[in-house]
């Protein structure tokens, strides 16, 4: 299991979140130009929710990205999740892509087809869907960011043409998911994973579940 702890200043330890979050109805389907071997600062423009937190995540477990010979035939810069194998591609040129292991919905849950990263969060957030709350009603209806949230590290949030499909690819605080059938939809990756992908990928990038 992943652990967290916090970072010390002197003899105090001091938590904070600052940050903004915008809607994503203005999101472009275009990619913008960028390195996707590099990691990148955000960019003016992108919606996205920002927060610095004092937290230095330390997981037992090793990241799962791999850079392979990309088997999805998909446009440079794009996401492809296989469900059936658990992999997230993301495809870079001369036919390479990196490659995460993920978790993916489970049975009943199971989704496909075409959509985009309409916005990003760090810390993000959690609002649990009305249909959650129905089928969970324990669940609490709101959830701050930071190291308890389901949400993990980092979230991107997926739109199709009707709008937010209320799934996202996101961290999870359950590293022993990845590789397995258990979510209500959504992507889950380790931490460390999708704090790396995060920093690849911008608002708009394409993203085909299959």
């Amino acid at each position: 299991m992943s652990k967290f702890r916090p970072i010390a200043l002197s003899a105090f330890v001091f938590a904070f979140a600052a940050g903004f979050a915008a809607t994503g109805a203005q999101a472009q389907d275009s990619i913008f130009p960028f390195n996707l071997f590099q990691g990148l600062n955000a960019q003016q423009g992108q919606p996205m929710q920002q927060a610095s937190l004092p937290i230095d995540v330390e997981a037992d477990v090793q990241p799962t990205k791999q850079l392979v010979d990309d088997p999805t035939g998909a446009k440079v810069g794009s996401i492809t999740i296989d469900t059936n194998t658990k992999y997230l591609y993301l495809s870079l040129p001369d036919g390479k892509a990196w490659r995460y292991g993920v978790g993916v919905g489970r049975d009943g849950f199971h989704w496909t087809g075409h959509v985009y990263i309409a916005r990003k969060a760090e810390w993000p957030d959690w609002t649990p869907p009305e249909a959650m709350l129905d089928r969970r009603p324990e669940l609490p209806t709101y959830m701050a960011g930071g190291i308890d949230n389901p949400l993990g590290a980092r979230a991107m949030y997926l739109f199709n043409e009707h709008g937010d499909t209320q799934f996202r690819i996101h961290g999870t605080n359950e590293p022993d998911t990845i590789g397995h059938a258990v979510s209500s939809g959504c992507i889950r990756m380790l931490n460390v994973d999708v704090e790396d992908l995060y920093t690849r990928v911008k608002v708009g990038t394409q993203v085909n579940v299959i």
